[in-house]
């Protein structure tokens, strides 16, 4: 099972407040005046820095895992989908998949679109055709 949370570094600002920066993602950094909000901050960031570099074709690194002291964050929804899809996926071909979706291929192709929002029977096919299950969690 992949985890799609990012971790991050939360320190706190001597000027006052909090600077979050992502370990994977050197682009990725924010901050806020309180906790709360420099991690609420810190989602939306890491939400726009991955969907930015899904659209431009950009290497998306696997989140590191047991980072001590590293706060996990996740995206929004959309982007853990196609983050998850594509891992699932692996070597295989979009054309593979959207055959065994029985699908055409740019169908296949906006499941792995941020911007794009397929419906839950979508991605239950999507994962069963990957020897895959779909499951949902909310925090």
């Amino acid at each position: 099972m992949m985890d799609v949370r990012y971790p991050a570094k939360v320190s706190e600002d001597p000027a006052g407040g909090f600077c979050v920066q992502f370990i994977d993602l050197n682009e990725a950094f924010t901050e806020g005046d309180t906790l709360e909000e420099a991690l609420f901050n810190a989602a939306e960031v890491l939400t726009l820095t991955l969907e930015g570099r899904l659209s431009e074709g950009m290497d998306v690194p696997d989140p590191s895992q047991g980072v001590k002291g590293g706060h996990y964050i996740a995206p929004d929804a959309k982007t853990q989908g196609v983050l998850l899809l594509r891992a699932a996926r692996g070597d295989r071909t979009l054309a593979q998949l959207a055959r065994a979706m029985d699908t055409s291929w740019p169908q296949a192709k906006r499941l792995e679109d941020p911007r794009h929002w397929p419906s839950l029977k979508t991605l239950d096919k999507a994962a069963r055709v990957l020897g895959k299950r779909l499951v949902l969690s909310i925090e």
